[in-house]
This record gives structure tokens, sequence and C-alpha cells, in this order.
């Protein structure tokens, strides 16, 4: 079953690569906002050795019927190997916002 709403939440290395990824999805109405936190510090495990990265946080409120499509965007316009791309439900908010929400998804 599909989430009316949902923020898709990904992290790159740039500010720049961040709003290139924001504009993508608003601009393609896979999401109705974008929002872009950072710097921030990464601490993660890859190829074996524990790395620690600063990057940018992209955070994208959408209407969860175009959260696959998002995250295939994403994950595709991504630089990374193995881009964090979570999906994570909505359980409620302000109605007038989440109406805004789907309808800038159409």
């Amino acid at each position: 079953m599909t989430q009316e709403h949902v923020v898709v939440v990904t992290t790159t290395d740039s500010e720049e690569a961040a709003r290139g990824l924001a504009a993508a999805a608003v601009e393609a109405r896979l999401g109705a906002c974008a929002q872009i936190v950072g710097p921030i510090t990464s601490v993660y495990r890859w190829e074996g050795a524990t790395e620690t990265d600063t990057e940018w946080r992209v955070e994208v409120k959408t209407a969860g019927d175009r959260a696959e499509r998002l995250v295939t965007l994403l994950t595709e316009r991504h630089t990374y190997d193995v881009p964090e791309v979570i999906v994570t439900p909505v359980e409620g908010g302000h109605p007038a916002y989440l109406s805004w929400l789907v309808d800038e998804t159409r």
C-alpha cells in the first residue's frame, strides 16, 4: 500500500550537486518542495574502511505515488556509486500543505 505523502532523502558531496538534484525533482513534478540541509558530517563504512566526509542532505516532499519515480530520478542523476535514498512516510500534517504537495506533483 502506498503512503499518501512521503519525504525522500538523499545526500551528496557538494551544495551544487544538492541544488541540481533538488531542482531536477521539483522541475519534473516528482517533488513539490525540496530543502537542502548542510553542510553535515557523515561517518560511514565504505569498502572496508570508516570514512568521514562533508555532505549536503536533500529532503524532497512528495505524494506517495511519485516516490518510485523520484527514487529513480535521484539515483540516475547521482554521482555516488551507491547513493543514500530513503523514503519515509508522513503520518500527518497541515491538511492545506499536504493538499498543495499533491497538487504540485501533478
